[in-house]
């Protein structure tokens, strides 16, 4: 590394420089840096010019300070976490405004206290073979169902749910078709079941028909599937591509075989419309419906429906581990599913997050970037080059997450922005991300 190596010598070039050389491997996890006022010296700037290249460098995660010892590049950190999954978000938590998670906003969602306080006394331990949901949870769950499913049951979080299900049909060495841009677990799931992703192509509506019955003749045992508010490119699918998906996949040679599974993550804090495939072919949807962006993500509640000979399957399979999902927190969503008030609040979050998308969108076209409205928290912004973008926001002090897991393969950059939680200064927030989308690779 010498002066040659940073023809920018602002604070963003700068940082550019040690991003790529620790991605180049050049820079090694554990490499130490030089001084704030050696690199200065060096490149005849001042060490303020450095020291704000270091801070945008550290929000990211990529380098950490030691005090005297001086400046390091980081290592892997966390390694309970899946291959992508580590390179979702940074893991400094200084950051003006943290757009890379995906949560929801946690002033947005309905209190649990009040929940709590009315249910606590009607919770008991019950018995280990009671029956895995609530009858009065199954019944407000099978009046908002968007099809009439054989079987529901409930489990510990959309994730949980989708696992379960795809161990039922997925053996090692099998294809799943999934949706790329895709949610970055998936993949990590796939990987670790042994099973070879089909990419999916998705426009503003979903997956692309053509693209389904190209991946059909691969002949996967599952179809995986976000019918709204996809993560990361927040499309909705309308009634009428749920329609074309699936006379593809009733037309196509052994279509019968692969199991439909939907991952209704946004649920009740999406615009649009509940859609299923299993309209079509219930006896091959397994639906599964999240409460985690609108109730609160430590519920850990989903509800997941479809045909009895898979569902009874998983819910077999949970007695041998968790048993079932505690009829505490069952009781603690059936009130906030029936309370007005509860009710009241997550109305409320559905609208305050599309005012939201639609203020930083408006805001991106005023700079010259066309964006989509998307639907529920996420926003999947185009760029030249991902790494400058992610170190040209970090300068800024905002977060956003890398592109690159969310897709299988090669593809055009992209940066994932949690644009639901831009609760103010939408149009300051357009022009740092209308910025850095044009920032130069280094």
């Amino acid at each position: 590394m010498n002066a040659a190596d940073f023809p920018d010598r602002s604070p963003q070039g700068i940082a550019s420089v040690i991003a790529r050389l620790g991605a180049e491997g050049v820079l090694a996890p554990g490499d130490r840096l030089p001084t704030v006022r050696d690199l200065a010296a060096e490149l005849g700037v001042s060490p303020a010019t450095v020291s704000a290249a270091w801070q945008a460098l550290a929000r990211t995660g990529m380098i950490v300070s030691r005090g005297r010892a001086g400046t390091f590049v980081r290592g892997v950190q966390r390694d309970w976490l899946t291959r992508r999954v580590r390179g979702l978000a940074p893991t400094a938590a200084e950051w003006r405004l943290d757009l890379s998670l995906g949560t929801p906003d946690p002033a947005l969602l309905p209190s649990l206290e009040s929940a709590f306080a009315r249910v606590s006394l009607r919770a008991d331990t019950g018995r280990y073979h009671d029956l895995p949901v609530l009858p009065e949870l199954f019944a407000v769950l099978q009046r908002s169902w968007p099809s009439h499913p054989e079987a529901l049951t409930v489990v510990d979080g959309a994730l949980d749910g989708i696992s379960r299900t795809l161990e039922q049909v997925v053996r090692f060495g099998d294809r799943v078709a999934v949706e790329s841009p895709g949610f970055p677990y998936f993949f990590d799931l796939l990987d670790a079941l042994g099973a070879e992703p089909l990419p999916l192509e998705v426009d503003d509506e979903g997956v692309v028909p053509a693209s389904l019955a190209h991946a059909l003749t691969g002949r996967p045992s599952a179809v995986l599937l976000q019918p709204r508010a996809q993560n990361p490119t927040g499309a909705s699918m309308s009634s009428e591509r749920a329609r074309r998906l699936a006379a593809v996949i009733r037309a196509a040679r052994d279509g019968d075989r692969a199991l439909v599974i939907e991952d209704d993550h946004s649920g009740l804090i999406s615009m649009a419309p509940d859609v299923t495939l299993g309209r079509w072919l219930p006896e091959q949807v397994v639906h599964v419906r999240s409460f985690s962006k609108s109730h609160g993500p430590d519920l850990r509640i989903a509800a997941l429906g479809g045909p009895a000979r898979v569902v009874e399957r998983i819910i077999a399979r949970r007695m041998l581990g968790p048993g079932w999902t505690s009829r505490l927190l069952q009781t603690v969503l059936l009130d906030m599913l029936t309370d007005p008030g509860a009710l009241s609040a997550v109305r409320a979050a559905r609208l305050i997050y599309r005012d939201r998308e639609e203020a930083l969108v408006a805001g991106l076209r005023r700079e010259g970037i066309a964006a989509a409205h998307p639907d529920g928290l996420n926003l999947w912004l185009p760029v030249v080059d991902e790494r400058a973008a992610i170190v040209h926001l970090a300068a800024s002090g905002i977060a956003v997450a890398a592109g690159s897991p969310f897709v299988v393969g090669e593809a055009a950059p992209h940066v994932r922005v949690t644009s639901g939680l831009v609760a103010a200064d939408a149009s300051d927030v357009a022009r740092e991300l209308a910025a850095a989308s044009r920032a130069p690779a280094r």
